[in-house]
């Protein structure tokens, strides 16, 4: 008898894969840009958030979405304490957000009171970048405190990334870390990368950032 491998795993992408293009649909009947950010545990996702939702509130309707391995609410009293409504979305211990979750959390949402949505995706570098959700834009934030080779272990992620915000620059004259090592990593991956240096702490970058956001929005 012989056996038959099922792509199981190919099956599930492809059908995730329609569920974020339905998701996607619903957005653009709303006008809503919406961006998914992703990043290991402590490159500062949040804080880039609260850092994003200062710089473009005043002149956008914003709204987040948190995704979390636990029924936690840190993240999102963070984001709601900046004045944002924020929707929760526990993973149950599953290392990434996935279309099904995230159309969940639309549903939670009036969409046509918002402008931008922001994802804050589970924090690893692998799981995330293998389940599209429907966003508009996908952004990774490394920080210069994970070290150089970030690109070179993890290339699935910084390959699959529309935007690329490095963290914490203001920590580089202590830390170990090499530029041109890291930003050759990165072009050998994903050539031509939209790339910001920035500081959640100093500020340093986020104009710049969020500038960008609001043109990729009015356009």
């Amino acid at each position: 008898m012989t056996e038959k491998k099922v792509p199981i795993v190919e099956r599930i992408l492809s059908a995730n894969d329609q569920l974020a293009e339905q998701n996607k649909a619903r957005l653009d009947g709303a006008k809503v840009f919406a961006v998914n950010i992703m990043a290991s545990p402590g490159a500062g996702k949040t804080s880039l958030i609260l850092r994003t939702i200062e710089g473009l509130s005043k002149d956008w309707r914003i709204a987040v979405v948190e995704g979390d391995t636990a029924p936690v609410t840190i993240d999102s009293e963070k984001v709601e304490a900046a004045g944002v409504p924020a929707v929760q979305v526990n993973t149950g211990g599953g290392c990434h957000l996935d279309a099904v979750m995230f159309g969940d959390a639309l549903a939670r949402l009036s969409l046509s009171d918002l402008d931008f949505l922001i994802v804050e995706n589970v924090g690893n570098l692998i799981c995330p970048a293998a389940f599209k959700l429907g966003v508009h834009t996908n952004v990774l934030v490394a920080s210069v405190t994970e070290g150089d080779d970030k690109p070179y272990k993890y290339p699935k992620m910084y390959r699959n990334v529309d935007v690329l915000l490095l963290n914490k620059i203001d920590l580089l004259p202590h830390v170990d870390f090499g530029m041109d090592y890291f930003r050759r990593g990165v072009e050998m991956l994903n050539p031509g990368l939209t790339f910001f240096p920035i500081s959640c702490r100093t500020g340093e970058g986020i104009g710049e950032w969020t500038s960008w956001l609001a043109a990729r929005k009015a356009r």
